[in-house]
């Protein structure tokens, strides 16, 4: 069957060697098997084992409530991995915990280790570098704190992109690989700093989110562009 290619799924440029496998195995269609449920946007639930069609991918086209985490407390920055196994759902927290930080009480180590939790445990395909690309280094981390710089996010919707869409209607037995999944969430974050100043930003981001069958969701990369 015809695969996509790699540019496709909006994965370009020089990735390394890591997110080449992410690549591959994105390209490869990883799609939900029968035993995960995740959601569709009309609220049902659909499976498919590799011997059978390709089950159609329906989109999360927004939130009544949009997902924001609970505020931190001691040395953990942001609250750990939800117990989902909904690819967009689970995307959806991962932006929010991706955008949200609060510099005035938690070190730029705090914030890398609360991330780190959230991802896969499958080094073959984690790539925790195009992760931990999304906060600052931490010398600009040191005068976010000195700014009392903290921000807060919210999510209002996430879908699986076209090409990943068209991918798994091409190929759908490919799932089995790594259960890996393209998932662009979009949303806005809040920021605030001393002295009342405050804006906000809108924001997008790819995802690559993994769910085998019978565990709960983890982060796997973040794709180096953005995906339709």
């Amino acid at each position: 069957m015809r695969k996509r290619s790699l540019n496709a799924l909006g994965i370009g440029g020089r990735p390394s060697r890591r997110m080449l496998v992410v690549a591959g195995a994105l390209a490869a269609l990883l799609v939900l098997a029968g035993a995960v449920a995740w959601w569709t946007g009309n609220g049902k639930h659909a499976g498919a084992t590799p011997q059978q069609p390709a089950p159609s991918v329906s989109d999360s086209t927004g939130d009544a409530s949009p997902t924001r985490p609970p505020a931190g407390n001691g040395t953990s920055a942001v609250p750990g991995p939800p117990p989902i196994s909904d690819p967009l759902a689970f995307a959806r927290a991962s932006a929010v915990m991706l955008w949200t930080f609060d510099a005035r009480t938690t070190s730029h180590a705090q914030q890398l280790a609360s991330m780190h939790a959230w991802m896969t445990p499958e080094s073959a395909y984690a790539d925790w570098a195009s992760v931990q690309a999304q906060i600052p280094d931490p010398v600009l981390w040191s005068r976010l704190k000195d700014n009392g710089q903290h921000a807060t996010a919210t999510v209002s919707e996430a879908h699986f992109p076209s090409t990943f869409k068209q991918a798994l209607a091409d190929d759908p037995a490919a799932i089995t690989q790594a259960y890996i999944y393209a998932v662009t969430v979009r949303g806005k974050t809040q920021l605030a700093w001393t002295g009342g100043g405050s804006g906000a930003e809108d924001r997008q981001i790819t995802l690559a989110v993994q769910c085998r069958p019978g565990t709960d969701c983890r982060l796997v990369a973040v794709a180096p562009r953005v995906a339709p």
